[in-house]
């Protein structure tokens, strides 16, 4: 029988989280908790850690933004699936979220579908990642450990988000080709339906800028996608 998902809701306005919750509930897929404010949230996932969170940016105290910036500064939280839930609709607003380290965003107003689609692929390609059997790429200065999740650049650790992650790890395993936009939605993402491709390039920019002079290993390909150069 395979593991009911704790699903941790931040967000003020009590209405819509309590419909977050029963969406995700009443199919047995997922345990929802609801918090409030932004401490509330950082408390709760220091003593109990859930295998996703639906973080409200707009929060009383501590705003969405600063407590996906703490989770991501510390070791324990870094890797956390994060989908951050918002009125601001701009893409100012959705590039500068997903570069906190967001693996999605959702605007407000929203489908329940479309959230409950999207919180079983985050938690599906965590999943997948959590079952793969030990392999440890060494190219150069670049080591990336696949069964650790870690990474380093010339023997320093490099902090990734669990999405910079799997898209580095699937652009390793398939080194030296062209991955379309689109593939890389469906196999990192894992969906294609629901996010723009401008996330692809968005997520590769923020890849490339952590791993410092490595990051030119990942190529853009004009017009096809992005390749990993061995």
């Amino acid at each position: 029988m395979s593991k009911i998902a704790h699903v941790l809701i931040v967000d003020d306005e009590q209405d819509i989280a309590a419909l977050i919750k029963h969406t995700l509930e009443r199919t047995g897929e997922a345990h929802a908790t609801i918090v409030g404010s932004g401490d509330a949230a950082l408390r709760f996932i220091a003593e109990r850690p859930p295998d996703l969170v639906i973080l409200d940016l707009n929060l009383p105290g501590v705003s969405g933004t600063e407590v996906c910036r703490v989770l991501r500064s510390r070791t324990a939280t870094a890797t956390l699936p994060i989908i951050m839930l918002t009125a601001r609709t701009a893409e100012s607003d959705r590039v500068g979220g997903l570069d906190l380290g967001a693996d999605d965003y959702v605007t407000k107003p929203f489908s329940l579908r479309e959230l409950s689609a999207r919180v079983r692929a985050v938690l599906r390609r965590r999943g997948q990642s959590d079952v793969q059997t030990a392999t440890v790429y060494r190219g150069g200065r670049l080591v990336a450990d696949f069964d650790a999740v870690a990474v380093s650049v010339e023997g320093q650790p490099v902090r990734l988000t669990r999405r910079e992650f799997e898209l580095l790890r699937f652009l390793i395993e398939n080194k030296n080709r062209v991955l379309s936009r689109d593939r890389l939605l469906e196999r990192v993402w894992g969906y294609d339906r629901f996010i723009e491709t401008r996330s692809v390039d968005v997520h590769v920019g923020r890849l490339r800028a952590k791993l410092g002079r490595v990051g030119s290993q990942i190529e853009t390909v004009v017009g096809l996608g992005y390749r990993f150069v061995d």
